[in-house]
């Protein structure tokens, strides 16, 4: 499979399909913050990076079988100024739609904030649907997912997903009740943190903070939070800085790990997938 991973970050969308058990001939990846691209090539130092999305040509990914892209939210975001598809940012999305168009992947998963679904009285959302639906060949499917079904922490994010006919199909969703079952039998809040509070769910944004068994307050550490977004402990510890691997600053491993999506969230997306390719 031939994997292109937009607006990368630190690879939530990559370490969630290899997951579920997929495997990589070609492996793309596209970013512009430096701590995050150092990461990326660490933990995934067969992947190419692509640079920034505006100069990348539908050459470059020709072939591609999926194409992930958790495109800039700020513009869309809750707690932001929600200027939608207007705002410089969140206008990004055109850009890899474009691509997709010429590509034509066998599936592509569109990660965001669940505030898209009603930037300027949702009809952000709608001409996202619309510019998708205009692919031509392409069933979409979404869902509003939340991490506390399968991590304890509350994080809502809409995940779309097109399928190209004939060679991928539909029923990705629904996924609640297996996450929640799934959740139940394996899931203990003492494997992120000894110390929080039993049923104590967080976001993991940058400077968190939570309430202690003892009754005191203190900020998440940097693996709690990785744990909270199912990537492996250290996993934003080191980057690799044009060769040199170099320890990532406290600061800028938050700002990674609040940004990223949740890896295990991928994982229940990927193994719902129906590709031609893997039958």
């Amino acid at each position: 499979m031939k994997l292109i991973d937009l607006f990368s970050g630190i690879g939530g969308f990559s370490l969630g399909f290899q997951r579920a058990g997929y495997e990589f001939t070609e492996h793309y990846f596209s970013e512009i913050d430096k701590h995050a691209i150092a990461n990326y090539k660490n933990n995934f130092p067969n992947a190419k990076n692509l640079g920034d999305i505006t100069t990348i040509q539908p050459a470059d990914i020709a072939g591609a079988d999926i194409i992930t892209f958790g495109s800039p939210c700020q513009d869309f975001s809750l707690a932001g100024r929600r200027e939608g598809l207007k705002g410089n940012k969140s206008s990004l999305i055109k850009k890899a739609i474009a691509l997709i168009a010429c590509v034509r992947p066998s599936v592509f998963i569109w990660e965001n904030v669940k505030g898209a679904f009603s930037s300027n009285a949702r009809a952000d959302f709608w001409a996202i649907l619309k510019a998708f639906a205009n692919l031509g060949d392409y069933t979409i499917e979404w869902q509003l997912l939340n991490t506390s079904w399968v991590l304890p922490q509350n994080r809502e994010r809409i995940y779309l997903v097109g399928h190209l006919a004939g060679r991928s199909e539909c029923g990705v969703f629904p996924i609640r009740e297996i996450a929640k079952d799934s959740f139940k039998k394996t899931r203990n809040i003492y494997d992120y943190s000894r110390t929080i509070l039993r049923g104590y769910k967080n976001s993991t944004s940058t400077g968190s903070f939570i309430k202690t068994k003892d009754n005191k307050i203190r900020y998440l550490t940097e693996i709690e939070c990785e744990r909270l977004q199912g990537f492996p402990d250290n996993w934003t510890q080191y980057g690799n800085y044009d060769g040199t691997i170099k320890p990532i600053a406290k600061t800028q491993r938050y700002k990674l790990i609040g940004n990223a999506v949740t890896v295990d969230i991928v994982e229940l997306i990927a193994k719902r997938l129906k590709l031609k390719n893997n039958e």
